[in-house]
């Protein structure tokens, strides 16, 4: 991971927890993917994808979460699932960082 990648999940970290979420996990690595962070709210389990671009240019942040990083992202998270042995309500957040701001998209996308 890259300086500026670690600063990005550091910055999302620290914005979810100001905005009620507790950190779990950084970076949940298996053989089928990694997850940058694994954060709760209330009683779901929240699998955090960090996405930092300069710009808008080709898509931005939210363009790289393509088809195929989504279903990295769902079988990374199963793996983790599996060592829990229940399964609590989950979803997948996205904390765009791109030029000076920042977007948290809730619920990004389905398994």
């Amino acid at each position: 991971m890259t300086l500026r990648g670690a600063a990005a999940e550091q910055t999302a970290a620290e914005y979810l927890t100001r905005q009620g979420l507790v950190l779990v996990e950084r970076n949940f690595r298996c053989r089928l993917g990694e997850i940058d962070l694994i954060m709760r709210d209330g009683q779901t389990l929240v699998f955090v994808e960090v996405r930092q671009r300069a710009s808008t240019q080709f898509g931005g942040a939210v363009a790289s979460i393509d088809s195929r990083k989504q279903q990295k992202l769902i079988a990374a998270a199963q793996v983790y699932l599996a060592k829990l042995g229940k399964t609590p309500p989950c979803r997948f957040d996205a904390l765009l960082l791109q030029g000076d701001g920042m977007s948290w998209i809730r619920d990004a996308f389905g398994a």
